[in-house]
């Protein structure tokens, strides 16, 4: 038997004091939720009052000092975030966590979502209110970086804390409107599906407008004015690793007073972000005289995303649109540092940047543009090929006024306030969701839309010449999407695909139709939805299609060929609901029973990488209804 060694009293005593220095050292970079601060610019005395959930309740004397200690606060609470959210749009991640990550710093630069927020900060009026108090959030945040504890993630990484700027917050909300896209894992792989099996294999991917769907239905009374080890994938993996969450489909329904058991209006959203830690969202109450809001705010940006007051209640979830366009373009055969510009020849704009990589040299990198965007081959796996591939973005293509219009409808005092700030939302497209204490419901679908000619197919990448001009014919914000008041009693959106109001049906990357089925089930039938049975729904697991589209995977099971615990278990199945609680046998045995349906139904033609592709998109979901009762596909080859 092995024998310890003796450990001198003089080791102890040294162990214990590194211990104590250790735990003094974590105890130091706690949020300081107690005593007295001196902010340097506040007029006046704020209080700010911390709940058992740690969510801070701000009283200021006016809104400069109730947005300076909210950005105090937050940066106590969330610097960290703060900074890898700023870094995304500028290509600034290499510099923290080294060359892992520079395909995701030269994917973003290219996007040109810096330099948007660079022109669009470059034109403020810093006389307006919404500048003045993002101002003063900025002041508050920079005035933590300088007097208060640096977090242990900026020890661990050797990075400097630097002070925010406005830019900043418009790079934050680039990146929403980038993780909100979906077609640039979309509509390469549809152009390689069509050149590398033909048309035909595109008629069963639901890749346009569903006539049959269930739809988000409009009433505006005239009372009121990605591949595998591709670019796409690589970059999502890459955040998900640094716990930076994805942006993703949502549900919303606003019940008016006729649906309601107190006559009063109810408003439920769901904002399906992906899990992270800490949470994409900061909880905060912020009260001044003027100004109240219980809202959720993304780190660094300081107005809430979704909130609510005593007078109305607004949130949001994805609108799903198509804002994305890819140009093939053409190089001049003589000089490839030209490309074709209707009858002429214009020269390619060359973008060099310097990239700062951890433990490594700067790296220099350079890209290709045209009047529509970035090139992108090189720099986005899934563009390939010899002809260079362009993209245009309407968010770096418009006016940037989504702050601007966030500070609008956190102040609105009613319907026609709030609605008359929706217009300054170019991107991303969002559906925003509004009840009120005067009874008022109210959805309106957000983006600056543009009309598309009946020849032009969005989703599949545009010849140079012909197609989809980048001279876009914007509709007027009327012309949107939108329900106010309707006469059915509710609103709602789950990112599916909403009826026209401009005459026609605006393409998109909409969802299946399985949660709004849902959602429009259970609201038409009960009139009396208080509290409870509304939060009862926001957690319902059932799903109106799956158990049909179970019935038609079954009808072609050959019975015969199964063993008794087989038929057993395929009888049971039949009897499923559709329903997904915890511990269902049924529902898991069918989940993995469609991931086979796809496997067999499209890897042998896609080949894995294009397999995989699918499986990142809107597609795989909206297909697997229809492809499930139609005997007929292309796609069944074997």
């Amino acid at each position: 038997m092995k024998r310890l060694k003796k450990i001198g009293v003089g080791v102890l005593i040294l162990l214990g004091v590194l211990s104590i220095g250790a735990g003094l050292f974590i105890y130091s970079q706690n949020p300081s939720h107690n005593g007295e601060l001196g902010l340097k610019q506040l007029s006046s005395q704020v209080s700010v009052y911390f709940d058992t959930y740690g969510i801070p309740h701000i009283y200021a004397e006016n809104e400069l000092d109730a947005f300076r200690t909210l950005g105090y606060v937050h940066a106590q609470d969330r610097l960290w975030q703060m900074e890898l959210l700023r870094r995304i749009a500028k290509g600034g991640l290499s510099e923290v966590f080294g060359p892992d990550v520079l395909r995701t710093d030269q994917f973003f630069i290219a996007l040109g979502i810096y330099e948007a927020s660079a022109a669009t900060v470059s034109q403020l009026d810093h006389n307006k209110t919404s500048v003045q108090l993002t101002q003063a959030y900025l002041d508050g945040i920079n005035e933590f970086i300088a007097e208060g504890p640096t977090p242990i993630e900026f020890y661990l990484t050797g990075l400097d804390k630097q002070p925010f700027e406005l830019v900043d917050v418009y790079n934050t909300m680039g990146y929403m409107a980038f993780s909100f896209a979906m077609a640039h894992k979309t509509d390469p792989l549809l152009t390689n599906i069509k050149d590398k099996l033909g048309a035909a294999y595109l008629e069963d991917l639901q890749i346009d407008v569903d006539p049959n769907t269930t739809w988000i239905k409009n009433f505006n009374p005239k009372t009121f004015d990605a591949l595998k080890n591709s670019t796409t994938a690589s970059v999502m993996k890459s955040l998900e690793k640094l716990s930076i969450p994805m942006f993703e489909g949502s549900n919303s329904w606003v019940l008016g007073p006729n649906k309601t058991m107190s006559g009063k209006v109810i408003f439920a959203n769901d904002p399906h972000i992906g899990f992270a830690q800490p949470s994409v969202w900061y909880e905060a109450h912020v009260r001044t005289p003027t100004y109240e809001k219980y809202g959720y705010h993304l780190a660094g940006v300081p107005f809430p995303i979704l909130g609510h007051d005593r007078k109305l209640a607004y949130g949001m979830t994805m609108f799903e649109n198509d804002d994305v366009d890819f140009y093939y373009e053409e190089n001049n055969p003589n000089d490839s540092t030209r490309f074709k510009v209707d009858e002429g020849w214009a020269s390619y704009k060359t973008i060099t940047k310097t990239i700062k990589v951890k433990d490594q040299e700067d790296v220099v990198f350079s890209f290709k543009s045209t009047h529509r965007g970035p090139i992108l081959n090189g720099i986005a796996d899934q563009i390939n090929g010899a002809r260079p591939i362009s993209m245009w973005w309407t968010y770096t293509h418009n006016k940037n006024g989504v702050i601007d219009a966030i500070y609008d409808i956190s102040h609105a005092q009613n319907l026609v306030d709030f609605q008359q700030a929706l217009p300054k939302i170019h991107a991303p497209g969002l559906n925003i969701m509004y009840g009120d204490a005067d009874g008022n419901v109210a959805w309106w679908a957000t983006a600056k839309l543009y009309k598309i000619p009946d020849s032009v197919h969005t989703k599949f990448i545009q010849e140079n010449g012909s197609g989809l001009s980048i001279d876009k014919e914007y509709l007027d914000f009327s012309e949107n999407p939108q329900a106010i008041n309707p006469p059915w009693g509710y609103v709602y959106s789950a990112n599916n695909q909403p009826d026209s109001i401009a005459g026609m049906l605006y393409p998109g990357y909409y969802l299946p139709e399985n949660r709004a089925k849902r959602i429009v089930t259970l609201l038409d039938a009960k009139n009396d939805w208080d509290k409870d049975s509304a939060s009862r729904m926001i957690n319902d697991v059932t799903s109106s299609v799956d158990a049909d589209v179970l019935s038609d995977l079954a009808k072609l099971i050959d019975t015969t060929k199964l063993s008794e615990p087989q038929v057993k278990l395929l009888q049971r199945l039949q009897t499923w609901k559709g329903d997904y609680p915890l511990e269902s046998v049924a529902a898991t045995i069918y989940t993995r029973w469609i991931y086979y349906f796809l496997d067999h139904a499209f890897k042998d033609e896609l080949g894995e990488v294009l397999f995989t592709a699918l499986l990142t998109t809107h597609l795989h979901k909206r297909l697997i209804a229809p492809m499930a009762g139609n005997n007929n596909s292309v796609w069944w080859d074997d």
